[in-house]
């Protein structure tokens, strides 16, 4: 059995929170953690809003409905740990913009985009560029804002 196999057969039992990680327990005793960086909208929610939530049906996932966030369980078996970024910099220096509807609203989906933020993943040129240019796109939708 390799290890991609080993690790499907694992099952949550507990997930629990420090201040900047996320740790889990399997039922087969083994505990796991991540840095919160690795999912921006937990770490950007409240101790309440990450207390909420479910283990799914097989054990092998977890849903935040009031965030809209799910994590499986193989992204604690990810060695891969953030790295700084441009891209991060960028949203940590700006976090008045919603990391999730700004890659909405650009094509990307939120959780690839929150692992581009974090330097979990790291975009190609051209996604680079697809981010730039939905930046420019709302800095130029921003600055033609008139009240009157």
């Amino acid at each position: 059995m390799n290890i991609m196999e080993m690790n499907k057969m694992k099952t949550i039992e507990k997930i629990w929170f420090s201040e900047d990680r996320i740790f889990l327990k399997t039922e087969q005793g083994e505990m796991f953690s991540r840095p919160l960086e690795a999912f921006p909208l937990l770490k950007n929610a409240t101790e309440l809003e990450r207390s909420t939530f479910r283990i799914g049906k097989f054990k092998d996932d977890i849903r935040w409905e009031c965030l809209d966030e799910d994590i499986h369980i193989d992204s604690f078996f990810s060695d891969a740990e953030p790295k700084p970024n441009p891209i991060g910099e960028f949203f940590s220096k700006y976090p008045q913009i919603n990391v999730s509807s700004f890659a909405k609203q650009i094509g990307i989906n939120k959780s690839l985009m929150a692992k581009y933020v974090c330097g979990i993943k790291i975009p190609s040129e051209k996604r680079k560029k697809e981010i730039q240019d939905g930046l420019h796109a709302l800095a130029k939708e921003l600055s033609q804002v008139e009240f009157v």
